[in-house]
């Protein structure tokens, strides 16, 4: 894992925006996984900016969501489909045909899991996997805990993670998410781990001294050949 502190949020942005279109410009079809939250709002908004610039270089791109609220579905606000469709899809003109997401109201939700694993051995690996790291380690949905869940799988959320401001938006809080495993995160070909927000500053500090346990779940990326971590220096002051 490389790290690179930046000089604030915005220099965070752009520097992962600028790594998505140069994996991009080297594999039009780029298969990206997309992470929601705060963390990556910054790159999203200068890859919207980009193609306003150049549209056409987002004519093949794909995108999966990194995971999903359970119950919730994909037209509401809170949702990570509604953000990506928001802040990605719609803006870079990307088809349906082209954004493979979870449907959380699925009425099982471990065949949904299966299914979208599936997809993913179908059309993938994953070339670019963008990553926010939570206020306890987790990366997705893969929560903290004695063992970690290799694969796609439905889990019950955290206090922390029902703690985020997507959660605080919603009428009703879920109680359970369903989220890519390790096992596809560390099959994507690159990955980005994009560090900002509030309350991170000792779950940093875990996660530099690089040791893997499954009670920060975002060490497990120390395994991974090419993990860019971008850390917004405002995260370590505080």
């Amino acid at each position: 894992m490389r790290i690179i502190e930046c000089e604030d949020e915005e220099h965070l942005g752009a520097r992962a925006a600028a790594v998505i279109l140069a994996e991009l410009a080297a594999k039009p079809d780029l298969l990206l996984c997309a992470a929601t939250g705060r963390s990556p709002g910054g790159a999203y908004r200068a890859l919207v900016e980009a193609g306003r610039t150049e549209p056409g270089r987002f004519s093949r791109l794909r995108i999966v969501t990194l995971d999903e609220w359970g119950g919730v579905p994909g037209t509401a606000a809170g949702s990570s489909q509604h953000y990506l469709r928001t802040r990605l899809l719609e803006p870079l003109g990307i088809p349906p045909d082209r954004f493979l997401a979870f449907d959380a109201t699925a009425e099982d939700p471990a065949a949904e899991c299966e299914r979208i694993r599936k997809e993913l051995e179908r059309r993938g690996p994953i070339d670019l996997c963008v990553l926010g790291l939570g206020t306890n380690g987790h990366v997705g949905f893969n929560e903290p805990g004695p063992s970690l869940i290799p694969h796609c799988h439905a889990v019950r959320l955290s206090e922390a993670t029902l703690g985020h401001a997507m959660v605080r938006s919603m009428d009703r809080a879920p109680t359970f998410g369903l989220t890519l495993g390790m096992r596809e995160i560390l099959g994507a070909r690159r990955i980005l781990l994009l560090v900002t927000g509030d309350g991170k500053r000792d779950v940093t500090t875990s996660l530099k001294s690089a040791t893997v346990t499954p009670a920060l779940p975002a060490s497990f990326l120390w395994l991974h050949d090419h993990v860019d971590c971008l850390i917004d220096r405002a995260v370590l002051g505080g």
